[in-house]
């Protein structure tokens, strides 16, 4: 199969830019059927701001104050306590899923 370079529109910005030959058979033998939605510049700023925000779909995890069963202590822990079952602060929870 020959390549040729192909203009594309930058879904992003509305700029145009060449999908070049070159990367048209970089991106087959990736095995990617897609091409590029964006141009190298609005994908380079993409990956940074992936980079810098903690990867694909991050978001901060929300933590809720609880009072460790075990020693009293207050903690925090990443989900909402019931009270149905023990929460546990780290150190306790390290501790009594080792076994000790």
């Amino acid at each position: 199969m020959e390549f040729v370079d192909k203009l594309l529109q930058c879904s992003d910005c509305g700029a145009t830019f060449t999908f070049s030959a070159g990367e048209q058979e970089f991106f087959a033998l990736k095995g990617f059927t897609n091409e590029p939605k964006r141009c190298p510049s609005c994908r380079q700023a993409k990956r940074m701001h992936r980079r810098e925000n903690g990867g694909y779909g991050y978001q901060p995890r929300q933590m809720f104050s609880a009072i460790c069963s075990e020693c009293g202590k207050e903690c925090e822990v990443p989900f909402e306590p019931h009270g149905d079952r023990p929460v546990y602060c780290s150190e306790c929870y390290s501790r009594i899923k080792s076994g000790r």
